[in-house]
């Protein structure tokens, strides 16, 4: 097995488009050293992407945040603006792993390693988070939706890689949120997880709203009715219970170790309310 830490992303791109060698990216490693050590995977080559200055940067401008690829969960947690403008992103960031994990973690690594159960990845969808893409072919922008295709594929080309995520800034009296359940107490796979990113009118009426499930799919799903549900109504008690509906009624669960799909289906319902209620909360407090 051959090792390289790419220095700069042509060096990655150029060892990635090599097709005749099984090349694998290491942004975080918390997975691929994971699916090595149980004889999973076997490849001939990793390329390490955490000596690459570009993607390790966690930037803020006028416009939003630009969050590297091979940034760890550490670090995002510990990033205040960040925190204040997409809480509901951070804490699904914040809930890879341990906090040792925390250190190597990142974004692009969970969302490309593709699992339907991937915490960030509900969260970055809700939050309309686009990623920078580069290859052999140049650079393209992608909506984060569009990069997971099923479970362990990604819509990425041979050689390309994701470089960094951007998130707009937060309009007023807006927020997001993502909770998740797992069997135990930390450290485990989503039964569940629930995204919600939503918007306040002047009156507390919601004027938009995205809600995104995961771990309930081949891909995270956005579900559109579970959203209709609650724009132009005040976030009330009828108005949750109408979005929990819708999103269970999107769930498409398998039965697994985790929960039975009739459980599961019920789950996404109860955690997309609470998602929403939240993120509502935050909205009305917001300052922004």
């Amino acid at each position: 097995m051959e090792y390289f830490a790419a220095a700069t992303i042509d060096e990655a791109v150029g060892l990635l488009a090599d097709q005749d060698v099984d090349t694998r990216v290491l942004a975080g490693g918390t997975d691929l050293l994971a699916q090595i050590r149980t004889g999973r995977m076997r490849p001939q080559r990793i390329v390490d992407l955490k000596k690459i200055p570009e993607l390790c940067l966690l930037e803020e401008d006028d416009q939003g945040f630009r969050v590297g690829a091979a940034v760890p969960g550490a670090e995002i947690g510990e990033h205040p603006s960040l925190r204040e403008h997409w809480p509901g992103v951070v804490e699904a960031a914040e809930l890879i792993g341990s906090t040792q994990i925390q250190g190597r973690a990142s974004l692009g690594g969970n969302l490309c390693n593709a699992s339907p159960a991937a915490d960030t990845v509900p969260a970055l969808i809700a939050a309309e988070a686009i990623c920078s893409v580069v290859g052999p072919q140049g650079r393209r922008e992608v909506p984060v939706a569009e990069i997971v295709t099923g479970p362990g594929q990604t819509s990425l080309a041979p050689g390309e890689i994701v470089m960094h995520f951007s998130l707009g800034r937060r309009v007023p009296r807006s927020s997001d949120a993502y909770l998740r359940l797992i069997p135990r107490s930390e450290m485990d796979i989503a039964v569940v997880g629930a995204g919600v990113a939503l918007s306040l009118d002047e009156d507390g009426r919601c004027s938009a709203c995205r809600v995104v499930l995961g771990a309930v799919a081949p891909t995270a799903l956005l579900v559109l009715p579970a959203a209709e549900a609650l724009v132009g109504r005040f976030v009330d008690d009828e108005a949750l219970s109408d979005l929990a509906s819708a999103a269970s009624a999107a769930a498409r669960p398998i039965d697994d170790m985790r929960g039975t799909r009739e459980y599961r289906i019920r789950v996404s319902g109860v955690l997309a309310r609470r998602a929403a209620a939240a993120a509502a909360q935050r909205a009305g407090d917001s300052n922004l």
